[in-house]
């Protein structure tokens, strides 16, 4: 049963409303002015008002603004004696559900009120939807519904309350950093510091100072005690990041805070327990390090106690709607831009694009997209368009993999080229298309899944 609130000055009028809305089904409370009837919304709950414009104290404009302000979903309809088009469209512009003539008939009265209420509810259920979207396609600021995604969700769930030494491994701009922040406040360790400190930003003297501090005097320049990194994170989590740009006696000195939870300052031979959570990163390929001397394979063991593997962008591109979508809403929010859709074929040039910088990359984008734009769809976006420079870079990017990732790069490109050429040719007829290929229907579709390849984008092809 509905919740109603009604407003009028009228003693009469306001029962015959009452009255009205009880016979319909409607549970219906009333207030003699604006002031009232906020103290009734505060003391409960309601799906709608209905309010008379002139009263004494506070009339119907003021409340619909003060309604607006702080019950901002809570549809209002506003009566008057005195209906004017101006007013109604004054009213409606404050953010009015409606608006009522007096005198009107009790039919009138029903049918308003039952499609304000229709329309809430509507808007209530677009809400939740968005809500569960939401949570399906997102992880503590992480967005992504691809498979590859969901796994580390469901991985993240599980790791977070635990104590466990975490090894997040991705390109540079795949959101690393996130990652680490959603395992630790999605942990017990939430209440206490998160503390960065990047690895390949400082030289080795620097980095030794960073991260356990040092003693007045222990060296040039060491006018004062100075408190490290561990020790600030003490009780919360540690985010090394860049792992693999640590200097080779730096990594001995770790792995003893990873196997004993003790430092020392730099300078000092007083030895200080500390209690932290570790989350190391890099964008390295270790295995490769290890295997040239360049990194320890007993601290390597330590940290990839759990191993996240961040996919690139180039292998999620069916996240890219999504990621578009949060960075719109984030960016138009801090500018004040607002924008109601982005054009098929944008949608269509950014999934096709390598994004060599992932998701970073596709950040800065659509912020300068969003700072540049004129009106409120997007329909083109600056991404470089020098084949010869697209493929120089992809060519750079291969020669700096390993032999099995470049070839598996180089592999994606063909098949997503591949398949959505056989969609065009086939006016995007999967049955047709696969048959074309050679693979079977639910193979084909697969690979269309996993490239993010939509074949209603190849109807109209033909």
């Amino acid at each position: 049963m509905s919740n109603l609130l009604v407003v009028d000055d009228e003693e009469m009028f306001l029962v015959q409303v009452r009255e009205t809305l009880q016979l319909d089904g409607y549970h219906v409370v009333t207030a003699r002015d604006g002031r009232e009837a906020l103290q009734r919304l505060q003391e409960d709950n309601y799906d709608l008002v209905i309010s008379d414009l002139r009263m004494p104290e506070m009339g119907g404009m003021e409340l619909l603004c003060e309604i607006v302000d702080h019950f901002s979903h809570l549809p209002v309809i506003i009566m008057s004696g005195q209906g004017t088009i101006e007013l109604a469209v004054s009213a409606m512009k404050k953010g009015a559900a409606d608006f009522l003539v007096k005198p009107f008939s009790d039919d009138h009265l029903s049918v308003v009120v039952k499609k304000a209420l229709h329309v809430r509810n509507i808007e209530e259920e677009n809400r939740a939807l968005r809500d569960q979207m939401r949570k399906r396609v997102s992880f503590h600021g992480l967005i992504g519904k691809n498979y590859q995604m969901q796994h580390i969700y469901e991985t993240l769930s599980i790791i977070s309350p635990s104590n466990s030494t975490v090894l997040i491994l991705g390109e540079t701009g795949t959101g690393k950093d996130l990652m680490a922040h959603a395992i630790h406040y999605n942990s017990p360790r939430r209440g206490k510091p998160f503390v960065k400190v990047d690895c390949g930003a400082l030289s080795e003297s620097l980095l030794e100072s960073e991260l356990f501090g040092h003693e007045k005097g222990a060296f040039t320049h060491a006018y004062q005690q100075r408190i490290g990194r561990f020790e600030y994170a003490n009780g919360g989590t540690i985010f090394v990041d860049e792992i693999g740009e640590i200097p080779p006696r730096l990594q001995a000195k770790l792995l003893r805070v990873l196997e004993e939870k003790k430092i020392e300052r730099v300078g000092s031979n007083r030895t200080l327990d500390v209690d932290v959570r570790i989350i190391a990163a890099t964008n390295r390929d270790l295995d490769k390090d290890i295997q040239s001397g360049k990194f320890r394979s007993d601290l390597f063991y330590r940290l990839n106690v759990i191993q996240i593997k961040i996919p690139p962008l180039r292998e999620r591109v069916d996240d890219i709607p999504f990621l578009v979508n949060h960075f719109i809403e984030k960016y138009g929010e801090k500018n004040g831009i607002k924008i109601q859709r982005v054009s098929q074929e944008v949608l269509q040039a950014l999934m096709k694009y390598q994004w060599l910088g992932n998701v970073r990359e596709l950040e800065h984008v659509i912020e300068k997209t969003l700072l540049l734009q004129k009106g409120d769809v997007i329909e083109s976006v600056d991404l470089p368009k020098d084949r010869e420079l697209s493929e120089c870079r992809s060519r750079n990017t291969y020669l700096e993999m390993l032999f099995k990732e470049a070839k598996g790069m180089i592999v994606e490109e063909f098949e997503r080229e591949y398949f959505s050429h056989l969609l065009e040719c086939t006016g995007g007829n999967i049955s047709s298309a696969s048959k074309k290929s050679g693979l079977d229907y639910k193979s084909f579709y697969e690979k269309m899944k996993r490239y993010g390849i939509n074949p209603h984008d190849f109807k109209q092809s033909r």
